[in-house]
């Protein structure tokens, strides 16, 4: 498909009622364009950055699809709905990156518009500068060194969820929906297991189903526990987290529910602290075993949420299986991948999340 200028710059100036010059087109993974031209490999689900002049004032946006195939994504109203439903929330949470407007490419390709004769459909949001908080565990990981920055970084994301769940909301059946979701949504636990190809050499289908079998136990177990319904982020990991200088921050991306339950953002970042830990020591060890505890340690002890360790184990689970998975990390080593479905499988046999078990967690098969 190709993207025109003309088009972008029609539907610019209708969303900010006034003339617009396009100053320069790119993807957001690419080298800054100069000049205005269409983007004739335009791609659906690859995020763009525009930049333009509106009344003599310079500003950036990333407009950005979402990629059909699999995970929940198959039809047209998957992808739509949770687009709409990004740019309904996106702006309540606080720290989150701006939506700016969602819409629509007309049938043809040709136009770009806020609604109606609907093709794909798009958001567009502020552009946020920094760096995600990945490198830093890239970094971490290759030095196996950690600043006071660092575990400032930590702590102030620790601290940021500590701040979100405590805006609660009485839902029961909202809870239910979360519960039901994260086993059965296309993008959570099954979505992940069926993406899963036959043949791997360190997890087999009998695995994936008592996986999945000990999943929908869970389910059961975590449903009865509406009470605990909060705000929550919903992908709360390192690639959704920008810094800039020393503990500014930005989020990225919020998913699949405004309201949820707190232990899904707690993994979501936690698990990587194992994830790399693995694959520099084995085992939780040393840097990343510093950084999740501090998380956690503090974390409980502003929370005084000691019940979460009784419905964290999905949640890990579903994590396990992201960081596991072939399909996301290709390249990673199998003493790793297999260490992580240890995990998976013993903790989803504990009835109480033991933080100074991890080891033992990932050590027996």
């Amino acid at each position: 498909m190709k993207l025109s200028v003309n088009a972008l710059r029609e539907y610019l100036s209708s969303l900010y009622d006034a003339d617009v010059e396009i100053r320069g087109v790119w993807r957001l993974d690419g080298e800054k364009s100069e000049g205005a031209k269409d983007l004739k490999g335009f791609g659906y689900g690859v995020p763009y950055v525009i930049e333009f002049s509106v009344d003599g004032e310079a500003k950036r946006v990333v407009l950005e699809t979402m990629r059909s195939g699999g995970f929940g994504h198959e039809y047209f109203s998957d992808r739509a709905g949770s687009v709409l439903w990004q740019h309904s929330v996106f702006n309540k949470l606080p720290r989150h990156v701006r939506s700016v407007d969602v819409g629509a490419f007309t049938v043809d390709g040709k136009g770009l518009k806020s609604l109606g004769d609907c093709g794909e459909f798009f958001i567009v949001t502020e552009f946020a500068g920094g760096r995600l908080y990945h490198f830093d565990l890239d970094r971490i990981k290759e030095s196996g060194r950690l600043s006071k920055l660092d575990e400032k970084r930590c702590l102030v994301l620790s601290d940021y969820l500590v701040e979100i769940h405590k805006v609660k909301r009485e839902a029961p059946s909202l809870y239910v929906r979360r519960a039901r979701e994260l086993v059965g949504h296309g993008e959570c636990i099954m979505g992940l297991l069926d993406s899963y190809p036959s043949g791997l050499d360190f997890v087999g289908e009998a695995d994936l189903i008592n996986v999945e079998r000990s999943c929908v136990v869970w389910r059961w177990r975590v449903k009865h526990k509406a009470h605990r319904l909060s705000q929550v982020h919903g992908d709360f990991h390192p690639w959704n987290v920008l810094f800039r200088e020393g503990v500014d921050f930005t989020v990225l991306d919020r998913s699949r529910g405004e309201w949820g339950e707190p232990a899904d953002d707690v993994t979501a970042m936690t698990i990587n602290y194992i994830f790399y830990s693995l694959q520099k020591y084995g085992e939780l060890a040393g840097v990343f075993e510093r950084l999740f505890r501090l998380f956690w340690e503090n974390y409980l002890r502003k929370t005084g949420d000691r019940e979460i360790l009784e419905v964290v184990q999905p949640f890990y689970a579903w994590r396990g299986l992201v960081v596991a998975s072939p399909i996301w990390y290709p390249n990673l080593n199998r003493d790793v991948r297999v260490k992580l479905f240890n995990f998976i499988r013993n903790v989803l046999e504990c009835e109480r999340f033991d933080l100074e078990g991890v080891n033992s967690y990932i050590s027996s098969a």
